[in-house]
């Protein structure tokens, strides 16, 4: 048994796994990497280390943004839940596209205009870090046999909320 999150990641190997998986994290650790050598240098030059923290967070958020519309119009609407893990998995691991496409709207000027640089870095961090915790969760909800959580396999009913 397992959630429908561990199950995109498992079919059509290993694509579907470097697709929603590795491309994402990949790039959301190259992101922090990128964050800490900015602060780090902060008040001298950064120098490409501002342009690669830039290019990552637009790329990121727009590439994150078609995953969430590719599975939110293809894949969700035929889920049948297997109960609380796989929502939790699924929810968390979708709800990552607020963070992430909020990051490459901050880049590009679309929100924060009136701010200064350093709200605008904190607003950054924020962001970020709320990507890594919805992605945490989902990892690790996902990786949750759903049974534990409530879900019966045979008459698909968690508790007594039927699913």
């Amino acid at each position: 048994m397992m959630t429908h999150y561990m199950e995109l990641l498992m079919t059509n190997q290993p694509w579907n796994l470097i697709i929603y998986m590795a491309i994402p994290v990949v790039m959301a650790e190259a992101l922090v990497a990128t964050e800490f050598f900015k602060v780090f240098l902060r008040g001298s030059d950064t120098g490409s280390w501002g342009f690669w923290n830039k290019a990552i967070g637009t790329v990121l958020g727009f590439y994150f943004l078609a995953v969430f519309l590719k599975l939110t119009i293809t894949v969700v609407p035929g889920i049948e839940w297997r109960g609380a893990a796989d929502i939790l998995a699924v929810g968390s691991y979708l709800s990552g596209v607020i963070p992430l496409f909020g990051i490459s709207l901050l880049e590009l000027g679309v929100i924060g205009r009136g701010k200064t640089a350093d709200e605008k870095m904190k607003l950054h961090f924020i962001l970020l870090t709320g990507f890594l915790v919805v992605a945490h969760v989902a990892m690790i909800f996902g990786m949750v046999n759903p049974v534990i959580m409530g879900w019966d396999p045979n008459g698909m009913n968690m508790g007594n909320m039927k699913m």
